[in-house]
């Protein structure tokens, strides 16, 4: 019985490591929250390669999600130490401000080799997602995982990826995105089937100025220039 447990585990191991090493070439062919999405609204999705992704989608997705994205090997334990601090209780907003110290390369291990969690199953997935996390940022490398996040993020009801957003928002490719409209799409990102850049819901308007000051305050900085610059 125990060496069927740990051959079943080597396989396992195995199986998602050639699953790593295949989508660093390729675009994976689909993700389970897409799957789930496309049996209610549809699915919307057009995989790009990095250099026909505009700039300014990617800064701002650094700048909205994760600043500290070029700094970090997959966690920024800044962020999760201050997560894990006991909270002051504050007057409720009526708009979510979003963040948290999930990164980018935490939410991209997520979308392509998980699934979404509920409130409880969040638990469970943690540990797989450190694994894929750390296994994502040692094959991939920063830039290819960035390229696989803009693709397979939730940006719209039904889409997937920000050259599905940029087609059903702005009637444009995603390399043609201006900083305002790619600001727009990444303030959606808590919950693009509730937050849309149009018609534009409260917290998009609210949020996507924030965004753009981000993202003049990070450009400068030379590791996002150095990522940015292909």
């Amino acid at each position: 019985m125990l060496k069927k447990i740990r051959r079943f585990f080597l396989y396992l191991f195995l199986s998602s490591l050639v699953y790593v090493l295949i989508t660093k070439f390729i675009e994976p062919p689909i993700t389970i929250t897409q799957i789930t999405n496309a049996f209610g609204l549809g699915l919307k999705r057009d995989y790009v390669a990095w250099d026909k992704m505009s700039y300014n989608i990617k800064l701002a997705a650094l700048a909205s999600e994760d600043q500290a994205f070029t700094d970090h090997v997959g966690f920024d334990w800044d962020a999760i130490e201050k997560s894990l601090r006991p909270k002051k209780k504050k007057k409720k907003s009526k708009i979510p401000l979003g963040g948290g110290a999930s990164t980018i390369s935490q939410q991209t291990a997520k979308n392509v080799f998980l699934w979404q969690g509920g409130r409880y199953d969040k638990y469970i997935r943690k540990i797989p997602e450190v694994y894929f996390t750390f296994l994502i940022e040692l094959i991939w490398g920063k830039q290819r995982i960035l390229e696989v996040y803009l693709n397979v993020i939730e940006t719209g009801p039904g889409c997937f990826g920000v050259e599905a957003a940029a087609q059903h928002y702005f009637k444009k490719s995603a390399k043609n995105l201006t900083r305002a409209e790619a600001a727009m799409i990444v303030a959606g990102f808590p919950n693009p089937k509730k937050f849309t850049a149009r018609p534009m819901t409260r917290r998009v308007a609210w949020r996507y100025p924030q965004i753009l000051r981000e993202m003049n305050n990070i450009e400068t900085d030379e590791d996002v220039a150095a990522l940015l610059k292909n």
